[in-house]
């Protein structure tokens, strides 16, 4: 099968595959796939995923009953679903509508490789806007992917909750005593200044995927 293109019947297997994952958060059994496709039965489901396993599309662990996994054809890499759960300024702050990182939801999203994020915790991703941090090749309309963290190092760029505020921000964060310094990556535009005790880190960037224009 290597290099003929895919039947119908086989993306719809992949988007049906796709579409399941992000909203249950694991793949769908034998039987999902049925239902969910209008197949007439079990045994053409196990063709065409075994056609797909073959092509490198998915990989399949046939002992457990949900054990479909979407691949990077290209790369044979795994592919990881990660929530974009809104925009964050990267000029002026702009209020987000739930500060809680630990309810992260969202209906929309993207796919990337898992060699990308690998070790990094726990990720989600988010909308840039403004053109604060255009001197660190972040521009408005791109995404971010940040990790979960309580703490960065200085200078590294980070997703701030200013808690007086109710506001978050993307800059670069420096600390010195009880005061931090929220700074953009572009010299037209001003330091945010403010206390320790009024910020919250809500992640640092580990990757910046680009919109073409």
């Amino acid at each position: 099968m290597a290099g003929k293109p895919l039947s119908r019947k086989q993306k719809q297997i992949i988007g049906f595959i796709r579409q399941y994952l992000r909203d249950n958060g694991y793949p769908p059994s034998v039987r999902d796939i049925v239902r969910g496709c209008d197949i007439s039965s079990t045994s053409v489901v196990v063709y065409n995923l075994n056609k797909l396993e073959r092509a490198g599309y998915i990989r399949r662990q046939s002992d457990i009953s949900r054990g479909i996994e979407l691949l990077d054809k290209r790369r044979e890499k795994r592919l990881v679903y990660i929530p974009i759960i809104g925009e964050i300024a990267a000029g002026e702050p702009i209020p987000v509508p739930d500060p809680n990182r630990s309810a992260v939801t969202s209906d929309e999203g993207l796919e990337v490789s898992a060699g990308l994020i690998q070790r990094r915790g726990n990720i989600y991703a988010v909308k840039v806007k403004g053109e604060s941090m255009v001197d660190a090749l972040i521009g408005d309309g791109d995404i971010v992917l940040l990790s979960y963290v309580d703490n960065v190092e200085e200078g590294d760029m980070t997703a701030v909750w200013l808690k007086k505020e109710q506001k978050i921000t993307l800059k670069k964060l420096f600390k010195k005593g009880e005061h931090v310094r929220l700074e953009s990556a572009n010299s037209q535009i001003s330091p945010i200044y403010t206390s320790a005790d009024n910020i919250d880190i809500q992640g640092k960037v580990v990757a910046v995927i680009r919109r073409m224009a």
